[in-house]
């Protein structure tokens, strides 16, 4: 293990490397290790999107649309994609027009989202694609209903 050690450090019975110039204390040239490649890959994180509600109010509103015939997935209180999609296909189906079931929260989703919350008599601030302060306020609200949807 120590020979391996010194090889990868560079390390010779003439002396140090000094940097990576393949000079030796005590000699006149040498040679650098190659340096080593380091892999790379691509790690996908699934987004999780709550739109402002704590892991429990996630939690009622992922029972909320479960309770209606859509599979949001595990009851987590994380709003990923099987989440989304499932409220996308509520959304669609009860004519709030969320557009492609995709799980992506995009301004179609959020528009959708804002129709329903309206259709529950809460202020979103309007329809309009995005998730701002009130929108967010009418979703906990929403999510708060009854206590929880659980």
């Amino acid at each position: 293990m120590l020979r391996h050690t010194k090889a990868a450090a560079g390390l010779t019975a003439a002396g140090l490397v000094l940097g990576l110039t393949g000079t030796l204390a005590g000699a006149t040239t040498a040679t650098a290790a190659p340096a080593q490649q380091l892999s790379t890959r691509t790690v996908t994180i699934q987004a999780v999107n709550n739109l402002g509600l704590n892991t429990s109010e996630a939690k009622s509103v992922q029972c909320y649309v479960r309770d209606s015939g859509y599979d949001p997935g595990t009851i987590d209180g994380q709003l990923g994609s099987n989440s989304w999609r499932a409220w996308q296909n509520l959304l669609n189906a009860d004519g709030f027009n969320a557009g492609t079931a995709d799980g992506i929260v995009g301004p179609n989703t959020i528009s959708g989202l804002q129709r329903f919350l309206a259709s529950f008599g809460l202020d979103t601030g309007g329809i309009d694609g995005v998730a701002g302060p009130k929108t967010r306020a009418a979703w906990a609200s929403f999510a708060n209903a009854r206590g929880s949807w659980c």
